[in-house]
Order: C-alpha cells, then structure tokens, then sequence
C-alpha cells in the first residue's frame, strides 16, 4: 500500500476527535510521520498531551506562538508534509475553507499550503444534509480538496444518518489512493479538452420541461482535473447550480440541440468528454402558451421525438477529437448495456455508473467501470474529484503512448 511519508493532521471540534488518536497509531505503524494541529473546537475532545504521546511531535494549536511564527510556523507546517488532512473536518471549518478564511493556525495553514489536502467531515446528519454544507462542499471539490465522504450510522446525539467520520482504516486506504494517482500539473500541456456536464431540459409550455436528475458534480470535476494537467478546457454546461471551475472556459446552455451546436464550434480538440445527462426526448412541438388542467381527472398526451445524439454526433464527426469518451448511466445490466453504447456510439472509452435507488445523481461520491476495446477497469466508490482524478491520469497516460500506437499501426 503506497502511503504518503508524511502528514500535517488536523484535528477540529468533533465528538469523532477520540478517532484521530487511532488514526495518528495507524500512520506511525506505517512509518508515517504525523504532525498535528489541534483547533480549540477538538482541544475540548481531546488534549494536546495525548496527541504527542503518539506522534512523537509538538502539536500545534496557536497562530500567533513567538517561537513557531518566528519562522512563519505556519507557512513551514503547511508546505513540509506531503497532505494535509483534516479529521475530523467540522462543519464550521469546512465553511471556512470555501470561504477562504484565515482567523486560527488551522485554517492559516490550510490556505497557505501549496500540497494535496483531504477532508473526513463529521457532523449530525441534519448539519451535513444542510444546503450550505452542501455548497460548501461543492465549492471545496472544485477547488480539488479530497473528500473522504462521511458513512451512516448511530451518532452521538442518539440521531442515525449520513455524518459519521469514515473509520480510521478507511481514511488510510483513501490516503493510499492518492499516492496512486498523483495529477501531474503539466502532462496535458498543449492539449484542448471538451466536456459536456449537467442536465440538459426539454421545453413542454413556456413552463414546464422535460429533465433529469443529474447535478453536473461529475463532468464539473473532470472539467477542474484536465485544467489541473493544464489542458486548455471548454465545458459545455446544462442548468447547474456549482461554481465554474478555475481556469476553464464555460459555455452555458439549456437543451441538447443547443449542447450539440456548442460543443461543435469548439471543435477541432484532443479530447471530448460527454459527460452531461442528456434528455433523450423532447417535444415534437412545444405549447407556445401553458398547458391548463382542466379537470381533476383530464389527462395529458404529448407527442415526443428523439433529441440530437451529442456523444455520437461528435465521434462521427470530420473533426473527431482523438479521444472520445462517454458516459452511460443505466439502471440495470450496467456492463452489457454499456458495451453495446460505446460500439453504437463509437466513442473509445466508456464510463459507466449504475443509478439506481438514488445513487449517484446529485451525490458527491460515484463508482464507475472504465470501459475501452480493450479492457474494463472497475473503480471503487470514491469522491467524484477521485474519479475525476483517476480518469485523467489515464487519459495522460493514453497522450503519452500515444507516439507508440502509431508506430504499431504503421
């Protein structure tokens, strides 16, 4: 298991704190070196005396210590290890780091440094389903924090839900995963990417339309990845309601023919990516005024016609991007239903995620099957920015082969 050398922890106000002194035991038996800062809010969980005894090392609680700022302690501490991680991540500090606030060590720490941070959020379940910690979290994935997504269980309140700190092995294997699949910075250098995100929705009245319940978190993600690997990005985007990612171009729109006419002007590219959920049917004509129910009993018919095929309209293309890859969300028979998609549509790779039950859509954690001529890989349940991450490390890698299949097809 391929484990970062060191780590800065954090440590916030959370009953879950107890699980941070077994999580610094699991480190240092891998020979992790494991450095702490411990917010007021943890420091009435736990003592700083306890964290030492496992670490071996000072543990941190004060931005303004003479000694430590002396040589800008808190620059020093967020740039020496190899990840930052805060568990448990409260919901107070979570909202700080979308906010970009910098009032205490922690949070100082957390945005000067220039390395990978995770968080492991725990809080009630109501806190954690609560829209702002949902846009916060948004805000934070885009920014590429690594989520460690919170399990269900009994809470310390005597409530059950979503909101428990993930199990201390469980934040271990998540740190293993990222070691794997470091992004590097420039590996797309050069290369221009379009990717398709979000719903697109079908007018039936100037009120009423026909959608999906996609929340555009996954294609987003990608979007930030390939401009991570310094890709030139252009995402085509549907009705979303998440930030635009940092350094890629966004072109805003509302159903599939308009999706198609604007991922075909941005062509010629490298890379497409559909990973928008598009309507499959829409209105063979739309009412020009609403649709009145005239009884309780009345009853409804509308006339649909299949929409434009964005995903194999672009493999078809003259312009053909050198790699196309779709996405296809299915409800049941996953693998068989998405290797007949990837030939239908002709696309070279396939990502395929089972929807069903609720799972998924408007989630921040996905599990996928990358689907090639060749292979299939199935990819564990991971926060979509891992996803995200995962695939581009492919995708660098397919670039960097590149000079190679040609030689063989020669």
């Amino acid at each position: 298991m391929a484990l970062p050398r060191s780590v800065l922890l954090i440590v916030t106000g959370s009953v879950a704190s107890y699980k941070a002194l077994e999580l610094i035991r699991l480190m240092r038996a891998e020979q992790i070196k494991v450095t702490t800062i411990l917010t007021k809010g943890g420091a009435q969980f736990i003592t700083p005396l306890a964290i030492s005894s496992l670490t071996g090392t000072k543990t941190y609680d004060d931005l303004f210590s003479l000694s430590d700022e002396l040589e800008m302690g808190h620059i020093q501490l967020s740039r020496v290890a190899d990840v930052v991680l805060v568990a448990p991540a409260s919901a107070d500090i979570l909202a700080k780091m979308a906010s970009g606030i910098a009032d205490d060590l922690a949070t100082t720490a957390l945005l000067a440094t220039n390395k990978p941070v995770m968080v492991a959020p725990a809080m009630n379940h109501k806190m954690w389903e609560h829209a702002a910690t949902k846009r916060n979290i948004a805000r934070l994935v885009t920014d590429g924090i690594h989520l460690i997504h919170p399990t269900e269980g009994d809470m310390a309140c005597g409530e059950f839900g979503v909101g428990r700190m993930a199990e201390p092995a469980a934040i271990m294997d998540a740190l293993a995963a990222l070691s794997k699949t470091p992004i590097t910075k420039q590996s797309l250098k050069g290369k221009r990417a379009v990717v398709t995100s979000g719903p697109t929705v079908e007018a039936i009245d100037p009120v009423r339309y026909l959608g999906n319940r996609s929340s555009g978190k996954q294609g987003h993600a990608i979007a930030a990845a390939l401009a991570e690997a310094g890709a030139d990005v252009t995402l085509v985007s549907g009705s979303v309601n998440l930030p635009v990612p940092k350094g890629v171009k966004i072109i805003n729109t509302v159903n599939a023919e308009q999706m198609l006419a604007a991922v075909e002007k941005e062509l010629p590219a490298d890379i497409f990516i559909g990973a928008a959920a598009v309507a499959d049917w829409r209105l063979a004509k739309p009412a020009e005024q609403k649709l009145k129910k005239k009884t309780a009993e009345s009853k409804l018919t509308l006339e649909l016609v299949p929409t434009v095929d964005i995903l194999a309209n672009v493999a078809a293309s003259k312009q053909r991007p050198t790699l196309v890859i779709g996405f296809a969300a299915e409800t049941e028979k996953l693998l068989e239903h998405a290797r007949a998609k990837r030939l239908k549509k002709g696309c070279d790779w396939l990502i395929a995620n089972e929807v069903a039950a609720g799972r998924v859509f408007g989630a921040d954690d996905n599990s996928v099957t990358l689907i090639t001529e060749s292979s299939e890989e199935a990819w564990p349940l991971a926060s979509k920015h891992d996803i995200a991450t995962k695939l581009v490390q492919k995708i660098g890698e397919y670039f960097a082969a590149e000079p190679s299949r040609k030689g063989k097809s020669a």
